[in-house]
């Protein structure tokens, strides 16, 4: 605190006199001047003590420009050195708090200000900074009026007020006369509760310890002597170890993180046990005797205390019997924790992304599929982005362009490891569950196209940096450009290809390979399959048909010597070129053609999407996991190396196969039939049967119908603006739909190791998740993958611990994404809990047909009542005489009533009656 704040100045006036007065004023002014010194030395050492000891009624603030500005104190302006005082309204000061919150420079003081008595606080600027600031806040109303009326001046001035009065009177100034100061008494700050908090109490009672020696033992020497190891008890003789005061360090400061750990109690004694020695006791249970018991059971003590805790206890054992008391409520909460979890922890972590600037520029992904055996390798098609009249415009200039299947590594995203040559862009491709080796693939034009990658596996399953990569062998314009920029990856020319004539009309949208535990006849039969690998395809195409296709062909072709010698020359150029299914290329035809006709005109459905019930799932799921090792120990040579043709013996029919499947058309119907075929009784071919179901869901093409990895009747279908989940067997409709999405969906996928989970991907380049048992209104979760739109979503599992979702995009952008572990490990209970959820849908399906089938039956009656009531004709009133005659007959039977009534109780005889009737 300033020297001008204590310490006030006056001016001192003495009238013009005499020389004694004027002697007395000088030595007046020479004690005035002491009298300051001594104020000012006061005043310094009142200063020393306030920084060093402090005032808790002032507290340093520092003011910005912006805050001086708001408060009218602005420095050398609105306060000064002079002038450095400055009242500001408490409700100022909240209304600033509430405007700028924690970035308000009285948001330290807030408690403060908020408690403050009055109603203007007092800011001091610091001119000094004595305080460290700028400037201080005054807590207290008392240290505000005494910096405002420092008690010091007014002391002074009446003291200088007297003096000029006894020098008016005498003319001469005496000596000061001492004055003691003056008791003042003692203000509370609070300061006697903390000095009470911070002293120490002793709450346990302290132990004493009483240490004692023989006398004799005082001072006495110590002698050191051998002894023989082999002489002692164990052969053997403990050096206990002592504490070393050299290497002693102190441990100032220890943080440890903890989240549950048992009590610990730690005591100590004042003494320091420097020596440690080892030492055992031997102790025995205290136990009452008989007498004891006996008198400890009779007690009266003893039964007050059961009198009085017997209503607890019944309370208690009550309470066990309604609620299991030995359940693990924390074993339960970390399992939900480890289920569900919260939004921050369902995400899917960007791993790779691969993008091929040369083959798929201006394309989009239209296909992604990962190697069932070899970890890392994902292979991705890609066709034109342009609509059916623009590339019948550029069919020719289409024909130039290469088309190919890129296989992509984890060691190289920057470089594909092969390529797969195509005739067309590819829409659809499938490894072969039984030879991964072999690919078959769905061409643009309609045709299926068969590729043999043997010769790669090698090098697929040692994929490095694209630097080892020479340049192919092969020299001709279709498949190779003239120039090439740098190294390329060897590429496999597709082994047959079907007959033009044969194959789908259009696009092929969708295809997958037969189980390896059946094979079907051309009238749709299901057989045993000898040969034990995977020998048919399905197929299936706008064009109205679904195709079935035997790799095995019916018959080898026999082939002149020319052609032989021609084809030898062909395979002399291309020594990679693959001839394990030379026997079908060109004329591969299908076993069966089906084609899913609508009941009511001759119009046909268009399927895009067909999902057998008995499918080959090309994925492990969590509980078939397999090691690396364990998939290398494949056989080296391929079962399709000898592939034969079908033989002729009779083979083992299968009844327990089912025939059935769904498809998803293109004008967003969900049909459900048989791939049997029957004969049609006037022209007696071979024709399809009808579909015995069929739903209108969804407002568009239908871009996904998948069954559930985890329940085989479990259906999952996405079309432009909802999902819905089907129940096979249940002929009412699905068990659930979505409402109406704001973003158009593109392609969905079920989870491979939680049964509740989907993800679906969107217009806008975002996926939503969707997890069944946290919602069925919305998804759980959803996040941004790309700008453009998903065409494609493929999970993996690579091990228990690293599960991947392939994810491309409509600008050819790969996207390899690693599930988190709340969304790849399911609960103790998720299977069953699932299940009963689509048990209890199921059932809710079949009440509500019920209901209807009971609302349109009441129609119908009530329908029928009202046309009955008003067909019914009314009847003819009846005349006056008639309802007379009516009147006297039904009188005339009351009375022979009553008669017979009276004689049967004997209370009129029958021969009154009789002579009655007779007068």
């Amino acid at each position: 605190m300033s020297k001008n704040l204590m310490s006030g100045k006056s001016s001192l006036k003495s009238p013009k006199g005499s020389s004694k007065k004027q002697k007395g004023e000088k030595k007046a002014k020479e004690s005035s001047k002491g009298k300051q010194k001594q104020s000012d030395k006061k005043d310094e050492e009142v200063n020393l003590s306030m920084a060093s000891i402090g005032h808790p009624e002032i507290f340093p603030l520092v003011f910005t420009t912006q805050t001086q500005e708001i408060f009218n104190c602005r420095v050398d302006e609105d306060v000064t050195k002079e002038n450095c005082f400055k009242l500001i309204k408490k409700e100022d000061i909240i209304e600033d708090l509430k405007a700028r919150a924690a970035v308000s420079d009285f948001h330290p003081v807030k408690k403060i200000v908020l408690e403050y008595p009055g109603e203007e606080l007092l800011v001091v600027f610091d001119v000094e900074q004595e305080y460290g600031q700028n400037f201080y806040l005054v807590a207290t109303e008392e240290a505000k009026e005494n910096l405002l009326k420092p008690p010091d001046v007014a002391e002074e001035k009446e003291q200088e007020k007297e003096k000029d009065d006894d020098e008016n009177k005498e003319g001469t100034l005496e000596e000061s006369v001492y004055k003691p100061p003056v008791r003042k008494p003692w203000v509370s700050l609070g300061s006697e509760k903390e000095v009470e908090e911070e002293s120490v109490k002793d709450t346990v009672s302290k132990i004493k310890y009483l240490i004692s020696r023989v006398r004799r033992k005082f001072g006495a020497p110590i002698t050191f002597t051998d002894k023989n190891a082999s002489s002692v008890k164990d052969t053997y003789i403990e050096c206990t170890s002592y504490q070393d005061k050299t290497f002693s360090i102190k441990l100032l400061e220890k943080d440890v993180g903890a989240q549950i750990v048992p009590k610990v109690r730690e005591n100590s004694t004042q003494t320091k046990w420097t020596y440690p020695k080892n030492a055992a006791i031997q102790y025995f249970p205290r136990e009452f005797s008989d007498e004891e018991k006996e008198e400890s059971l009779s007690s009266k003590k003893l039964k007050e205390f059961i009198t009085s805790v017997l209503f607890r206890t019944e309370i208690a054992l009550q309470q066990n019997e309604i609620m299991n008391v030995f359940v693990d409520d924390w074993r339960a909460l970390a399992e939900d924790e480890g289920s569900y979890g919260s939004k921050s922890d369902i995400y899917l972590k960007e791993y790779q992304s691969f993008i091929d600037l040369h083959y798929l520029k201006d394309r989009t992904i239209s296909c992604v599929c990962w190697h069932p055996n070899i970890y890392g390798i994902i292979a991705e098609s890609a066709t034109e982005r342009l609509s059916y009249d623009e590339r019948v415009d550029l069919s020719g200039k289409l024909l130039l362009q290469k088309s190919v299947i890129l296989f992509w590594s984890f060691s190289d995203p920057l470089h594909p490891q092969l390529m797969l040559e195509c005739p067309e862009d590819i829409y659809c491709f499938q490894f072969s569950p039984s030879d991964p080796n072999i690919i078959a693939g769905g061409c643009f034009n309609g045709q299926v196209v068969l590729w043999d990658i043997s010769q790669y596996e090698e090098k697929l399953r040692n994929a490095k940096s694209s630097a080892g990569f020479k340049k192919t062998a092969v020299n001709l314009p279709s498949f190779i450009q003239a120039q090439q920029c740098g190294p390329e990856p060897p590429l496999v020319r597709y082994c047959a290809v079907s007959s033009i004539e044969y194959s789908h009309r259009a696009i092929i949208t969708d295809i997958h390979w037969l189980p390896d535990f059946f094979e079907v006849n051309r009238m749709g039969a299901t057989f045993e399959n000898r040969a034990e690998i995977c020998v048919q395809l399905v197929t299936c195409s706008p064009d109205c048909s679904i195709l079935f296709w035997d790799i095995r062909g019916t018959k080898l072709p026999i082939q002149p010597l020319s052609e032989k010698a021609k084809e030898e020359k062909i395979i002399d150029v291309l020594p990679d070129f693959p001839d394990t299914f030379k026997h079908l290329d060109l004329t591969w035809k299908p076993l069966i053609k089906i084609n899913l006709c609508k009941s009511d005109t001759s119009v046909d459905y268009s399927p895009i999407r067909i999902s057998l019930t008995e499918e080959y799932y090309h994925y492990k799921t969590s509980d078939k996991v397999q090691s690396l090792n364990k998939l290398v120990e494949l056989t080296k040579e391929s079962p399709y190396a000898e592939i034969s043709v079908p033989s002729g013996k009779i083979l083992k029919g299968l009844e327990n196969v089912s025939t059935n499947f769904f498809v998803g058309t293109e004008d967003g119907e969900i049909i459900y039939s048989d791939w049997k075929m029957e004969r049609d009784s006037d022209s007696g071919r071979l024709i399809g049967k009808k579909p015995s179901q069929k739903h209108a869901v969804h407002d568009g093409i239908v871009h996904t119908v998948q069954r559930s990895p985890f329940f085989k009747d479990i259906v999952l279908s996405v079309g432009p603006w909802n999902f819905a989940i089907w129940k096979e067997g249940l002929a009412t409709g699905p068990i659930l739909q979505s409402s109406c999405s704001a973003v158009r969906y593109t392609v969905g996928q079920w989870s491979l190791t939680r049964p509740g989970v989907f993800f679906i991907g969107r217009e806008d380049g975002n996926i939503d998740i969707w997890d069944l048992l946290e919602k069925t209104h919305e998804p759980s979760q959803f996040q941004n993958i790309s700008i453009s739109m998903i065409t494609c979503i493929r999970p993996w599992i690579a091990s228990a611990k690293q599960h991947f979702l392939a994810v491309s995009d409509d600008s050819g952008v790969l996207h390899v994404l690693e599930i988190s572990w709340t969304l790849s490990h399911p609960s103790s209970n998720e299977h069953t809990s699932v299940l009963h959820y689509f048990e209890r849908e199921v059932e809710y399906q079949k009440y509500y047909e019920q209901r209807q089938e009971f609302r349109a039956k009441e129609r119908i009656e009530m329908e029928l009542e009202a046309q009955r009531k008003k067909t019914t004709a009314t009847a003819p009133q009846k005349s006056r005489e008639q309802m007379e005659e009516q009147e006297n007959m039904d009188y005339m039977e009351f009375l022979d009533l009553e008669k017979k009534i009276l004689t049967d109780l004997g209370i009129v005889k029958e021969s009154e009656v009789v002579s009655s009737s007779d007068a």
